[in-house]
């Protein structure tokens, strides 16, 4: 069985690309991308990231896609600042789709692609990242949320769920088994773990060029320096590493990223006077592979992240990896005290007893990095085209009847 699906999302994102290429491949979808903006194509100011950047890999090649004739802002930078769609009903119809994905409810395009399709009796698939961990405690607030998605959800034919945080989510809000479809949130596997392989060979030019000492252990934070990713955390349970508070701590601590926190953080560094942290800025993509395979332990103490692809991207380098109770891939992904370890969010001090724990032994370390590596294996783009078909196939036959 062939399908034809058009899927409509915000802006080309680096993380789906590789993955909506693997699915136009396939002989049995006829795929159709279509993008309310397509800022990210080249350079942009990013405000988490407090610059410009520029993506190093193709975000358009390898697949159909059509930029949506839309008026409003182009940078879908907030509720206030987003693109509305005239052509929504006219591409459904040329199309003639049999199904329709869209990516998330904060944008009126996607509302409106769900109320096109809708109205042509066009099934309709939902991928959302939310995973209830910070759900309103505001009575109006829940109320008009409640309603909404209450109305929205009697539309949707089918959800994709990026796995089990996100499942008990739509199973709160009264969705049934028939209508939940397991398609996990997932990075190109393939790439990360050849790339880090590669980058083995270089591990210690690397190391040199960053003024590293050889055979010490390598701390790596990864994201953004905003407040939400709570880097500051992190910082403060690597001043507890030390055995005196004066001398610095064996294991390196690198921070890859930028943003509003950065100034700050460095500031916070310098005082301590040690040389042991580093901070090295925005990095692209095609760079963190080197970084992945050069550290010994990746930390992500988040207040809240609705997943964290960062992780599943580590995980494919085989290392053990300290996340928050609040990441969203924390419930599927990690395995307590075998690949790494969860700490309750803003526990600076449990965070540091995980640290010391894990870079005490160094031959444990990296059999939780193996651990790691093993268990990314199964989460996979494979498992993403299994239950898309899945799902295709039974809201296009639900939608027959």
């Amino acid at each position: 069985m062939s399908y034809r699906l058009a899927y409509f999302v915000s802006h080309p994102i680096q993380y789906q690309v590789p993955l909506l290429r693997l699915l136009a491949a396939k002989p049995n979808i006829q795929l159709k991308v279509f993008f309310y903006s397509d800022f990210s194509v080249k350079a942009y100011h990013d405000s988490g990231f407090g610059q410009f950047i520029e993506w190093d890999i193709p975000l358009t090649e390898g697949y159909d896609y059509q930029l949506l004739d839309c008026w409003g802002s182009k940078q879908l930078t907030g509720i206030l600042r987003q693109a509305i769609a005239t052509d929504i009903s006219k591409q459904l119809k040329l199309g003639k789709f049999d199904a329709i994905w869209v990516h998330g409810w904060s944008q009126i395009c996607s509302l409106q692609a769900i109320l096109a399709a809708e109205a042509l009796e066009i099934p309709i698939l939902m991928r959302g990242e939310s995973n209830g961990l910070q759900e309103s405690f505001h009575p109006v607030k829940k109320l008009v949320k409640n309603a909404f998605l209450k109305w929205l959800f009697q539309k949707v034919s089918g959800f994709i769920c990026i796995r089990t945080l996100n499942y008990r989510f739509y199973q709160h809000y009264g969705i049934s088994d028939e209508r939940l479809f397991w398609i996990p949130y997932a990075v190109n596997n393939e790439y990360f773990q050849k790339t880090a392989i590669q980058a083995q060979a270089n591990r210690e030019v690397l190391r040199r060029s960053l003024n590293l000492e050889p055979g010490r252990p390598i701390i790596l934070y990864a994201a953004k320096l905003i407040d939400i990713k709570r880097p500051q955390d992190l910082l403060a349970a690597y001043c507890l590493l030390s055995p005196d508070s004066l001398q610095e701590p064996e294991p390196y601590l690198l921070f890859v990223g930028d943003g509003a926190l950065r100034s700050h953080l460095e500031s916070q560094a310098k005082a301590i006077n040690w040389q042991s942290i580093h901070f090295l800025g925005f990095r692209n993509q095609s760079e963190l592979p080197a970084f992945y395979d050069l550290c010994d332990v990746f930390v992500l103490p988040s207040s809240f992240e609705p997943w964290g692809l960062v992780v599943n991207e580590v995980m494919n380098a085989a290392k053990p990896v300290i996340v928050s109770e609040q990441v969203g891939a924390a419930v599927d992904l990690i395995r307590d005290g075998e690949n790494g370890y969860i700490f309750p969010v803003g526990s600076v001090k449990e965070l540091a007893e995980h640290l010391r724990q894990l870079l005490s032994n160094s031959e444990n370390a990296i059999q939780m990095g193996e651990r790691s590596l093993a268990r990314i294996q199964n989460w996979s783009f494979a498992e993403d085209y299994t239950g898309l078909m899945d799902a295709l196939k039974a809201v296009t036959s639900d939608a027959k009847k």
